[in-house]
């Protein structure tokens, strides 16, 4: 009897679930179920034990960031922290060379200001390098307290325009950065061995859970092998942000103080949206970062697409990719961003914009652009743990897609090429194709389907056929 009670038990347990599921696609990859049945504990989103210290700050210096000055073949920014009573540290930076003779370096004076979290005061610097010359391997190293310094790090200096230049591009990561997040960019690395820059989504962290601090540490020791050596470009996702006075007439979105202390970035941003947006070029391509979020909660989106008209249509590149967290197609059931069709489509669409790389939706898909011209590409896509269902429109609409799946994209731009490929956590070949041609004829799109592995598509109809906790292809 005991037995049939536990089986009963179990059974409705079961059913419960599928039946939440259904109806929630977060639950739907938040809730695990293992082949009995059994409901398993959710990982926590951090691995740091309760009360840990190993986030606080330190005279060691850490969390070490370069990122893009708007010519990046000119000069770099670079952000770290460091216990507080460390001000005004220094950077040295030297031609990197065979000897383990670093010779005279040349040093940079940090502007430092103390910043208080749930781990203790500590303070941040941030150096502007610049009067570099064009690809050429530099060596740096920054300064903590009492004698500490950081490992010497090498980063080239991005080449002239016409140079092949290969990049990497991830989707939010937001979630168990530590445990799940740490293969995908090691993965990435290995696929993309001459990288020169990183692209982050936004909802780098999930943030407003009492442990920011720490997960913006695993953020960083997640990302530190790509900082080493390539320049790091962060978006601004909805996780960015909190909501001050919440439920309250007064209630308004805020960026978080943790973003303007991890990142230094070039200044060259929208009215309003300065922190968060910004451009720079790297060898053919321009680069332009948005924030949808300020675009859509902060009444930012005229503005944005105001200066991103302008620095469209100034550029002299060949190429041209606009990051934005938001995607202007949700693959995502329920949401629906017409604001940023409205007034930052056409602009894209205007000037022909090669790639719009997006994120948010924690799925992936892609489709070019209603005018049915090979350019814009839109894309969304997600290196985290945390995953959603996809929309049935988005069936209809996009291809390929991808549920409860890890991905990082390569990509590579050689003349009147740009090579994109979409891997997952373990390196496989999910979607590639090509961009021929230049932009005064147009480009065409050519798909590269051999090697790609089955679509990985989840549904809800997998509750049907028993497989409640993986896709299959």
């Amino acid at each position: 009897m005991l037995q049939r009670l536990v089986s009963v038990s179990v059974s409705a347990l079961l059913a419960v679930l599928l039946a939440l599921a259904a109806a929630n696609p977060v639950i739907a990859r938040d809730t695990a179920v293992d082949a009995a049945g059994d409901a398993r504990e959710a990982e926590p989103n951090t691995l740091v034990p309760a009360g840990d210290p190993r986030y606080a700050p330190a005279t060691r210096p850490d969390r070490v960031i370069a990122s893009p000055a708007a010519d990046p073949a000119r000069g770099f920014h670079v952000a770290w922290r460091t216990a507080d009573g460390v001000d005004a540290p220094l950077l040295e930076l030297v031609v990197a060379g065979d000897s383990p003779d670093m010779g005279a370096p040349h040093r940079v004076a940090a502007r430092s200001r103390a910043f208080t979290t749930e781990n203790g005061t500590g303070r941040q610097h941030r150096v502007t390098v610049d009067g570099l010359e064009p690809d050429t391997l530099y060596a740096f190293r920054v300064q903590g307290g009492n004698g500490w310094w950081s490992p010497w790090r090498q980063l080239r200096t991005a080449a002239a325009a016409g140079a092949p230049l290969e990049f990497l591009y991830f989707g939010d990561t937001q979630n168990k950065n530590a445990s799940l997040g740490t293969r995908v960019v090691l993965e990435a690395m290995r696929h993309a061995p001459k990288a020169r820059l990183a692209l982050f989504a936004g909802d780098l962290v999930s943030g407003g859970d009492g442990e920011d601090d720490n997960e913006w540490g695993e953020w960083s020791d997640i990302a530190a092998p790509l900082a080493s050596t390539m320049l790091v470009a962060p978006l601004a996702g909805n996780h960015e942000y909190f909501e001050e006075f919440e439920d309250t007439p007064r209630e308004r979105r805020v960026l978080g103080a943790h973003w303007a202390h991890m990142f230094a970035l070039p200044g060259n941003g929208a009215p309003g949206a300065e922190a968060t947006t910004y451009w720079f070029d790297m060898h053919d391509a321009r680069f332009v970062v948005l924030d949808g979020t300020s675009a859509l909660d902060l009444g930012t989106v005229r503005a944005q697409a105001a200066w991103l008209d302008g620095v469209l249509r100034d550029s002299p590149r060949a190429w041209t990719v606009v990051a934005i967290h938001q995607p202007m197609y949700s693959p995502r059931e329920g949401r629906d961003n017409r604001v940023l069709r409205r007034h930052l489509m056409p602009v894209l669409e205007r000037h022909a914009v090669d790639l719009v790389l997006q994120g948010h939706d924690h799925t992936y898909g892609r489709r070019a652009g209603d005018a049915g011209k090979a350019t814009p590409q839109y894309v969304v896509s997600v290196a985290g743990a945390k995953q959603y269902l996809l929309s049935q429109e988005a069936r209809e609409t996009m291809a390929p897609v991808a549920e409860d799946t890890q991905l990082f994209q390569v990509i590579r731009i050689d003349g009147d090429t740009l090579h994109y490929e979409a891997r997952t956590a373990t390196g496989r070949l999910y979607d590639a194709f090509s961009l021929v041609g230049d932009r005064a004829t147009g480009r065409r799109i050519i798909e590269h389907t051999e090697g790609r592995i089955g679509q990985r598509d989840c549904g809800r109809s997998a509750t049907l056929k028993g497989r409640t906790d993986r896709c299959w292809e």
